[in-house]
């Protein structure tokens, strides 16, 4: 299993738009294989910074979802909100 940690850091005025997409984007990764769990949290300091965790069975899975062509497609919508690029970490036991 592989836990994947996804930080974000969006733009001023852009949290309630940015959290209804990614929603929305975490919401297609539950309906693929080998996806296992998932949270969307927020900093309690730092209102625009943002942090997804979620399970995947192995990095397969992991990879199979992040270089898919729904989640591209996802990520377009919320790309432009970011305040730079999303920092992912992909961690194993």
């Amino acid at each position: 299993m592989v836990c994947v940690i996804i930080e974000r850091h969006i733009a001023d005025g852009f949290a309630s738009y940015y959290d209804k997409i990614s929603q929305q984007v975490l919401c297609q990764a539950t309906t693929q294989s080998g996806f296992v769990t998932g949270d969307a949290l927020h900093n309690s300091y730092d209102e625009n910074h943002r942090v997804v965790i979620a399970k995947y069975n192995s990095i397969q899975d992991w990879q199979r979802w992040l270089s898919s062509d729904e989640r591209k497609q996802l990520m377009a919508n919320l790309l432009p909100m970011l305040q730079g690029e999303e920092k992912i970490t992909v961690l194993e036991h």
